[in-house]
């Protein structure tokens, strides 16, 4: 729970009491490899940290939903949550599943309502992470308009090196819009 402080004590000072009226709220749950986090039709209850692990994001698509297409990933350190459904408390259109054994320090909607009524932190903090996703979100955009694959390839090896190597080629393959075969090239070029 520490790294949680950490994490937003590097965004704004945070009293005692606030950390503790905030930490109260929080679940640590724990789910194994290729668990379903959140499926799609199912509203997203929980803003989530991940303490550890990976998540993958993606939508079914195609004749009975056999097609999957990657959009997003979550790792150790960074929030983790179906935020469009969470803000909107509305069915997510998507899926979010463990790639890896993850734990998650979770907060329900409910609870972080009362946090932000309460604190004077949680309204800081809850910005901050809004505005932290749209930023990610508008450079994710703005890299499959003006970047070629390679480039958006070379950009997610170089932001988590380590990590990415554990994800299976098909998922970074869809990740950055490409087929594997595609990804396999590139991945021999630059190598």
């Amino acid at each position: 729970m520490q790294q949680i402080r950490d994490y937003f004590e590097r965004i704004t000072p945070m009293s005692d009491q606030e950390w503790d009226f905030f930490s109260s709220r929080l679940v640590r749950q724990s789910f194994a490899k290729k668990a379903t986090i959140l499926k799609a039709g199912e509203v997203e209850k929980y803003l989530s940290f991940a303490e550890s692990g990976m998540l993958r994001y993606f939508l079914r698509r195609g004749q009975d939903e056999l097609e999957e297409l990657t959009y997003d990933f979550s790792f150790a350190g960074e929030f983790a949550s179906g935020y469009s459904s969470f803000v909107t408390q509305l069915p997510a259109q998507f899926y979010i599943e463990s790639l890896t054994p993850v734990t998650l320090w979770r907060i329900s909607f409910e609870d972080l309502q009362e946090v932000y009524a309460h604190t004077r932190v949680g309204n800081h903090i809850g910005r901050y992470a809004a505005e932290q996703l749209f930023l990610e979100k508008a450079k994710r955009e703005l890299s499959f308009l003006a970047e070629s694959a390679e480039e958006r390839y070379l950009h997610l090896l170089t932001g988590q090196p380590q990590l990415i190597r554990q994800i299976p080629l098909k998922y970074l393959a869809s990740y950055i819009g490409v087929t594997p075969q595609a990804l396999s090239r590139i991945r021999k070029r630059i190598t």
